[in-house]
């Protein structure tokens, strides 16, 4: 790997990773193997919902058949009725990321979680207010007995910022936001240090046609439909795994274990699911325009592989 400045001791280490950021169904996994394969690359997911166990189909992971042609890191990761702070995210990918590179590759950092690629890029790193095991009894109490977004509403009151940065699908990160909120008496985003890492990143965010967006993943939707979501979830459920958990949210879960526990309508379900799909990507795109401003955006739609492929070829060597 070769370094910036001159040869001596005073040399710094040029350690690229290549980030591919963009919303939902855009085409990220099919660019980022075609990339990492041109480049001797490997992949480190960024989405929060790829690091659970059994849960292949509504989140999209790559397939068995794509991990074979690159190695993938932090997907499958751990069970869904397990939690994975974004401290102990970074770690994982901040290994992951050093061992790539220590063997003369090119990490990929890759995934549609903005808060996970910020977090790397930045070095955010987490407030030092301990667990209050009192007050997020009392927290989980509330969502439980009148829903997650009494707490959203709440923590938009106390800290709007720290609302708009974290997660608001995720009872854990709403509850652990407030806790440190409410303990200090200083927003949580206030607290939020940073300590970026001494890689160059080469930064892309996909993007395309919002109304050809939406149509992309209403058909993702129907070819998950057809390959076994639903019979997906009735395993998770069947497996003892609460609709109720934080893994549970994400796209699609929530909707089918309507139907598989109180005999809801399929159809309705499907079409729930293209409507949360749409809200959700207009929140990614919300972030990724806030975040990554200064990213090189791709349109898919005009995007020329073989010209992306000499870019990046002659930024990493």
């Amino acid at each position: 790997m070769r370094s910036i400045g001159d040869a001596g001791m005073d040399a710094v280490p040029f350690l690229p990773v290549v980030v591919i950021a963009g919303a939902t169904a855009v085409g990220k996994t099919g660019l980022a193997i075609t990339l990492a394969k041109a480049i001797n690359g490997e992949i480190v997911g960024a989405d929060s919902r790829q690091i659970y166990r059994f849960m292949d189909i509504g989140t999209a992971k790559p397939t068995a058949e794509q991990r074979a042609q690159i190695p993938h890191h932090l997907i499958d990761v751990v069970n869904p009725d397990e939690t994975m702070s974004l401290t102990q995210y970074q770690t994982l990918a901040r290994i992951a990321i050093d061992d790539i590179l220590v063997r003369g590759k090119i990490p990929l950092l890759v995934g549609g979680t903005g808060q996970y690629i910020t977090a790397i890029m930045q070095g955010w790193s987490a407030p030092s207010v301990p667990p209050n095991d009192t007050l997020r009894a009392e927290l989980e109490t509330v969502a439980n007995k009148q829903g997650l977004n009494t707490l959203v509403e709440r923590l938009r009151a106390v800290d709007p910022v720290g609302a708009q940065t974290i997660d608001i699908r995720n009872p854990r990160r709403v509850i652990r936001a407030l806790e440190v909120t409410l303990i200090s008496g200083k927003p949580f985003s206030a607290q939020q240090l940073k300590n970026p890492p001494p890689y160059t990143f080469l930064h892309y965010v996909l993007t395309m046609d919002r109304a050809a967006l939406y149509e992309r993943a209403d058909r993702r939707v129907d070819v998950m439909i057809a390959d076994g979501f639903l019979e997906e979830v009735r395993q998770l459920l069947n497996m003892g795994y609460s609709p109720t958990l934080p893994s549970m949210s994400g796209l699609g879960y929530s909707q089918l274990a309507n139907v598989v526990l109180n005999g809801g309508s399929l159809d309705a379900a499907v079409t729930a699911i293209y409507s949360a799909t749409h809200d959700f990507i207009r929140r990614q795109y919300t972030w990724f325009r806030k975040y990554n401003a200064n990213a090189e955006w791709l349109d898919m739609a005009a995007l020329n592989i073989d010209t992306l492929i000499q870019s990046v070829r002659q930024r990493i060597t």
